[in-house]
């Protein structure tokens, strides 16, 4: 998996290596159709994006909420390594937040390992 996005431009806290290896993982979750079983949902969810934040190894992680299904969330994380990002979802952070969400969703999270493809690969 390579990206590189920036060009090796080291001015934005990125590495300078121009096959820098990521590993992408999305976590998608539906939460049950009510209101405040979305709202709290969403509490959880964002609680373990600021957190998982300062976890080593986070290069990003974000949030987003779909606009054509509601209570679909989002979160794409991209870490440094597989390793590094199978050691956090073998973390107590990811275990808490697992726990939080019981009850309020609709299924289990669908979660995905993506393989990272910049337009420098495409050349």
């Amino acid at each position: 998996m390579t990206d590189n996005l920036n060009g090796g431009d080291s001015s934005n806290g990125q590495d300078d290596d121009p096959d820098v290896e990521l590993a992408v993982v999305t976590l998608t979750f539906d939460a049950k159709p009510n209101d405040s079983d979305n709202a709290t949902l969403l509490g959880v969810l964002s609680k373990y994006i600021v957190l998982t934040r300062m976890e080593d190894g986070c290069r990003n992680v974000d949030l987003c909420s779909s606009v054509t299904v509601p209570g679909r969330h989002l979160i794409v994380q991209k870490w440094d390594s597989d390793e590094m990002q199978q050691t956090h979802f073998d973390s107590e952070l990811m275990v808490e937040m697992a726990h939080a969400c019981q009850g309020l969703l609709a299924s289990a999270p669908d979660i995905d390992l993506w393989e990272a493809t910049s337009a420098h690969d495409l050349r």
